[in-house]
């Protein structure tokens, strides 16, 4: 990749200015391994190649789930051990989240057993400076020096705990348990002229500790280098092995799982509610069909839509839409052992009576009633969720934005929000 002067440098990376882009940098990871602030130090050849390659696999990942990051491109292909990114103004504090108790952690809180799970998450802040070993800063710390402001450590906050939440379940996927995650954020320009908060830096095996099956002792991480006093070459290969069982693992983030939602209505009269759900599950990257089927009129064409759907896609979820006498939710849901979501349009002439027809159920017949047509992709979300980890990621951002709409909200009424505490 062609580069431009060097423009910064770090432990296990060097920063080039972009040669076609101001706003852009190509970050190149070396083959440096360090522990201790750099004190120890060793190199792994091909070791910046995996980190690259972790990384890209890691950020296009948080990218499809609609974070903030800085990524553009390469980090993969014929682009070796670089990748173009944003070019950021660095805030210089790493954010730490912590699901189970593990490293330094246990070593300032030793009353503490390894392994205890934290909920909610533990978010901790250390301020980058190595002379002084990247002391524990806290909150009104990073405030009151400036480093930060309250909204943009609720930004940093809520940013790594959703980033936090995304990767573990990926993990978890494979069963591998996320033990805790290192992010940095940068500070970039928008179009607008205005400033906004970016998940930057690297997150590659360096940043985390993963354990698979929860077994500290199978650890995949950078903790294997950091328990060697002086390790050997055959110990850094072993590492390396690590690294690339790593990079290999996360290829598989984003593997979709084939989610797909079915819309059947009753009559072609519910097309506004069914479009009003197609554009919900579409701004969630979710594909999805429409149909028109009716348990009353047309029984047996309904039965044999279910059954060609459940035969011809992956994992499947049925949202019904049917006005008045609500038999198709029912019908469906008796006839597939997918998920059936019953969104009623209720109308105005028997106070809403109808609704009972969705509710009255016989036994074995477990359709699930939600009235509002964003509220029934939601949950159609939710469910593919499960085994897809980049619906999951959307479901997490989309639910933050509702929050952080109401903090904004009140802020620009009343002030920002306590350091740090947006509430995602």
């Amino acid at each position: 990749m062609n580069k431009g002067p060097e423009v910064a440098r770090g432990k296990t990376k060097i920063l080039y200015q972009h040669p076609e882009r101001r706003d852009a940098v190509i970050v190149s990871s070396q083959d440096s391994i360090t522990a201790g602030d750099g004190a120890k130090r060793n190199t792994i050849k091909g070791k910046g190649r995996l980190a690259a390659l972790t990384t890209a696999r890691i950020f296009r990942l948080l990218n499809a789930c609609g974070l903030p990051t800085h990524y553009l491109s390469g980090g993969e292909d014929e682009d070796d051990n670089e990748m173009v990114v944003r070019r950021c103004e660095m805030i210089p504090i790493e954010v730490v989240v912590r699901g189970v108790a593990a490293g330094s952690y246990l070593k300032r809180h030793p009353e503490v057993k390894e392994g205890s799970v934290f909920a909610p998450r533990l978010v901790e802040y250390f301020f980058k400076d190595d002379a002084r070993h990247d002391p524990q800063y806290t909150a009104e710390q990073i405030v009151a020096e400036k480093l930060a402001t309250p909204l943009e450590l609720a930004e940093m906050t809520d940013v790594a705990r959703l980033t936090f939440e995304i990767l573990s379940h990926a993990w978890k996927r494979q069963d591998v348990l996320l033990v805790d995650l290192k992010v940095e954020f940068g500070r970039t320009a928008t179009d607008a002229g205005a400033t906004q908060v970016l998940l930057a830096d690297v997150i590659d095996n360096d940043s985390w500790r993963i354990w698979p099956a929860g077994d500290p002792k199978r650890m995949l991480d950078k903790q294997l280098y950091r328990n060697m006093a002086a390790p050997t070459d055959s110990q850094l290969g072993g590492v390396k092995e690590k690294y690339e069982e790593v990079a290999e693992r996360v290829a598989h983030f984003q593997k979709s799982a084939g989610g797909f939602v079915a819309i059947i209505m009753g009559s072609a009269s519910d097309a506004p509610h069914a479009e009003r759900i197609g554009k919900a599950l579409s701004n969630l990257g979710i594909p999805n069909t429409k149909h028109v089927a009716s348990a009353h009129k047309t029984p047996v064409y309904a039965l044999a839509r279910v059954e060609q759907t459940d035969s011809a896609m992956g994992h499947v979820v049925y949202v019904t839409i049917a006005g008045r006498s609500n038999a198709l939710s029912a019908f469906v849901d008796a006839a597939t052992p997918n998920p059936v979501i019953a969104c009623p349009v209720i109308g105005t002439g028997w106070g809403g009576m109808e609704i009972l027809s969705s509710l009255q159920l016989p036994s074995g017949v477990a359709s699930l009633v939600v009235l509002e047509p964003e509220n029934a992709a939601l949950a159609a979300a939710k469910i593919l969720g499960a085994d897809d980890t980049v619906v999951f990621g959307r479901v997490l951002v989309t639910q933050y934005q509702s929050r952080k709409n109401v903090i904004e909200s009140d802020a620009r009424l009343s002030g920002p929000p306590p350091n740090g505490k947006a509430g995602a």
